[in-house]
């Protein structure tokens, strides 16, 4: 590409290659994705992982190898949980890679197209009109105007000339400069900025605080309970080490929820691969579970609500035709050295007509507040603010009469003409209104759909932006904010106490500074709410920081994008719905699904406890385990947890998959502890008290899974049925190879009678559970319910 500009020549190679060795490059902090060799080191270099290996290795010792088919589970767990992750990678780089913006470079005389990461200080960097200021600039040749909305909130453009300077963040909004970067990387406005956001932050997720629990209890009971039994079992009548090994290990893998952590890891990992085909980047897995939570979601105006284009939605003439006004408006258009969101949509309007030729112009500014110009055909045109063009309300009272009739929440604009020359510091005396023009902030494409869906979900909608309150009040009207009316001024609010009360009573918030967006979502988490932010400037980077969720636009600022949780590729609000309900599936699903691991380790802890104190062998093997886990646990889990659910989420994620396992875990504790009292009563022969054993756990996890499939869906059914299949003929052809013996007469007549009263205890208590938890999430609704009214009356 050519420089346009002679006098410049920009960095030469060795001078670029010089300050990258002196480290003066403008490096990226974005958020980078796990490396393949992480991935690798995550999913095998567990806790769990390390426990299992040192029971195969034990089971290798005492040459127990057919028990030795759990590792397969393990290996395919690391396999399945490394190949989700890299899937996930793949999307999320892929979408990274879209979202990058390439910046022109003055190099050698020439003009360079380089990734932002690959700028140094003191290079030329060319822009124009569109283009994101990647680094602190001073101007050194051209004159431009900026909109820095994104670093300050303020939607005014600020015109910048040699020597003056630019920040990171900001965009070119006019003209074209070519600037030297001063700063770069850390030292950047944006980065700093970018820094102070840059603390840990704890993840707001129940998932993960319920699977954390659960781990300590297990780590903390394995090792004691594991010592003490392998004592007890190797002290037996007529044990052997190998059967003691055998029945230890058996009781160990029974405690480790292995796949409780995979299948969620699994389960998340879908989630972000299907969002990523919606243009939705995730960058934190949880978030996903979080957004679903939020009774609060904060939206920033101008890129959530609204795109940066406006368009005209009405006119209302004064005596001119309507192909006057649009040649009018058409000659302003062509003859504007810049263009901003308000002349492209006079443009729009009025690309049907031709243009006359302009001979004298004056440029918007926002002193003036108008611009316009004497055009070929005799006329000067002027448009722009009314009470900068017409001062006189009583000269043209029919003018401000109609402006007065006015009830829609656009921007209006007056075209006026004169047989004088127009002044840069002064108009006409003989102004001639023609037609007064309503335009609007063009709202974002399905934007009151998304508002409603929130509405619908519960979820209380607030505005937050720095731009004045009567345009954040109309378009909040517009969108159907609840409370848009009572709009505050946030330059009004000089106390903490004052913005605490606001944060809570009022949904529209107009003049906010970086500082306060921070300060209000603090004081909405301070009130109990989980609170979602959503932003794309510098100036919001502190608040969605702070938020429970962050959600930024792709076009937005570098530092938005970084600090938030979820970035629309797309920018399309409109997304965000399709979030929630991933969210929801995700939770719902993994609270069903958890429940039947729960189901293992409660009952392994229970029956190792009960064993340590009673003199007979342990009923369970590891194989016998495998085959049980497997088809009761392992596949439905995943088959469960990848289906549609749209249900709200509600309740306690730990309380909930607690209050679903402990029936199962119940009847199977019971049914063997039962099985036990009577081996010993009656001499029963240990292969058929395992047999049984087996048998009635398969039977009590197959009813969990039966209640937990309900509403049946034909995979729901092939899966219970196949699974159901999968034990039965495990059980009658390979028998052999999982240790279970052909029952007699009478144990089978046992197995009926375990089984019915095993049928009628579980559905009792799986009722009362449900019951149980069905209330606890009525009352947790009607208490946010409740509270959510309340701030409704103070409003």
């Amino acid at each position: 590409m050519e420089n346009t500009n002679s006098n410049l020549v920009g960095l030469t190679n060795s001078e670029v290659q010089k300050r990258i060795d002196e480290g003066k490059v403008n490096i990226s902090t974005n958020i980078k994705t796990k490396s393949i060799k992480r991935i690798f080191c995550d999913n095998i270099f567990t806790l769990f992982n390390l426990i299992n290996v040192i029971l195969l290795a034990a089971l290798i010792f005492v040459g127990s190898h057919k028990n030795m088919l759990f590792i397969g589970v393990v290996i395919a767990n690391i396999i399945i949980g490394i190949v989700q992750e890299i899937r996930s990678k793949i999307s999320v780089d892929k979408l990274t890679i879209l979202s990058e913006k390439k910046i022109n470079v003055l190099r050698n005389g020439k003009i360079a197209e380089i990734s932002k990461d690959e700028i140094v200080l003191d290079d030329i960097l060319v822009l124009s009109r569109g283009s994101q200021i990647p680094a602190d600039c001073i101007v050194c040749d051209g004159s431009c105007r900026v909109n820095e909305s994104l670093l300050t909130g303020e939607s005014n453009l600020i015109e910048k000339n040699v020597g003056d300077e630019l920040l990171s963040g900001s965009f070119i909004a006019a003209g074209k400069c070519y600037a030297q970067a001063v700063k770069v990387g850390a030292d950047c406005y944006a980065a700093k900025i970018n820094n102070e956001a840059k603390y840990i932050k704890k993840v707001n997720s129940q998932i993960m605080e319920s699977f954390n629990f659960i781990i300590k209890i297990c780590t903390f009971v394995l090792f004691p309970i594991g010592i003490a039994f392998f004592i007890r079992q190797f002290t037996l009548p007529d044990a052997t080490l190998q059967s003691a090994v055998i029945s230890t290990v058996a009781s160990l893998v029974g405690m480790i929820p292995k796949g409780m952590i995979l299948l969620t890891s699994s389960v998340l990992a879908v989630s972000i691969i299907r969002l990523s085909s919606k243009k939705v980047l995730v960058q934190e897995m949880y978030c996903i579970e979080t957004l679903a939570r939020v009774d609060v979601l904060c939206l920033d105006k101008t890129g959530t609500l609204t795109t940066d284009e406006m368009t005209v939605t009405g006119i209302i003439p004064f005596g001119a035709d309507e192909n006057k006004i649009k040649k009018a408006l058409s000659s302003i258009v062509k003859a504007s050295d810049e263009l901003n969101a308000t002349l492209y949509a006079l443009r729009d309007y009025s690309d049907s007509v031709s243009p006359y030729e302009c001979s004298k112009f004056c440029d918007f500014s926002s002193e003036t507040k108008w611009s316009g110009g004497t055009f070929e055909n005799g006329k000067t045109y002027i448009v722009g603010a009314t009470e900068c063009i017409l001062k006189s309300r009583e000269k043209y009272s029919e003018v401000y009469s109609e402006i007065e009739k006015i009830n829609q929440t656009v921007r209006i604009l007056v075209l006026a003409e004169s047989d004088s020359e127009p002044d840069k510091d002064s108009l006409p005396d003989d102004l001639k209104p023609l037609a007064l023009i309503l335009i609007k902030d063009k709202l974002r494409d399905n934007v009151n759909e998304t508002v409603k869906y929130f509405k619908e979900q519960g979820v209380t909608l607030k505005v937050i932006s720095g731009d004045s309150v009567k345009t954040v009040k109309n378009i909040a009207i517009d969108t159907g904010i609840e409370g848009a009316e009572n709009a505050i001024d946030m330059s009004t609010v000089t106390t903490d106490e004052e913005l605490e009360d606001a944060a809570e009573r009022c949904n529209v918030f107009g003049r906010v500074t970086p500082a306060q967006k921070k300060k209000l979502v603090v004081a909405l988490k301070k009130h109990g709410h989980s609170v979602a932010m959503t932003g794309d400037g510098v100036n919001d980077v502190l608040a969605l920081k702070e938020a429970d969720c962050s959600v930024a636009m792709a076009s937005g600022s570098d530092a938005a994008r970084n600090v938030s949780q979820l970035v629309l590729v797309n920018n399309d609000f409109g997304a965000m719905p399709s979030v929630v309900a991933e969210g929801r599936r995700t939770i719902n699903n993994l609270e069903r699904s958890s429940a039947l691991y729960l189901v293992k380790t409660i009952y392994s802890v229970i029956l190792s406890i009960f064993f340590i104190f009673f003199r007979t062998g342990y009923p369970f093997e590891p194989i016998q385990l495998t085959l049980v886990g497997a088809l009761t646990v392992g596949l439905p889990s995943f088959v469960l947890a990848l289906q549609p659910n749209k249900d709200i989420v509600k309740g306690n994620f730990t309380v909930n998959i607690i209050a679903r396992s402990l029936p199962t875990a119940f009847c199977i504790s019971a049914d063997t502890i039962l099985l036990a009292i009577l081996k010993y009563m009656t001499d029963m022969p240990q292969a058929q008290f395992s047999t049984l054993c087996v048998y009635l756990t398969a039977f009590s996890c197959m009813m969990l899974v039966i209640r937990l499939s309900i509403p049946f869906n034909p995979l729901r059914a092939v899966m219970v049925i196949g699974c159901s299949a999968g034990i039965i003929i495990g059980s009658i052809f390979f028998g052999g190879l999982f240790s279970i013996a052909p029952l007699t007469f009478e144990n089978i007549v046992l197995l009926v009678i375990f089984a019915v009263g095993t049928f009628v205890v579980f559905n009792i208590l799986y009722n009362i559970a449900q019951h149980y938890i069905e209330k606890f999430k009525k009352e947790s609704h009607l208490k946010l319910t409740a509270k959510r009214n309340a701030n409704k009356q103070k409003r």
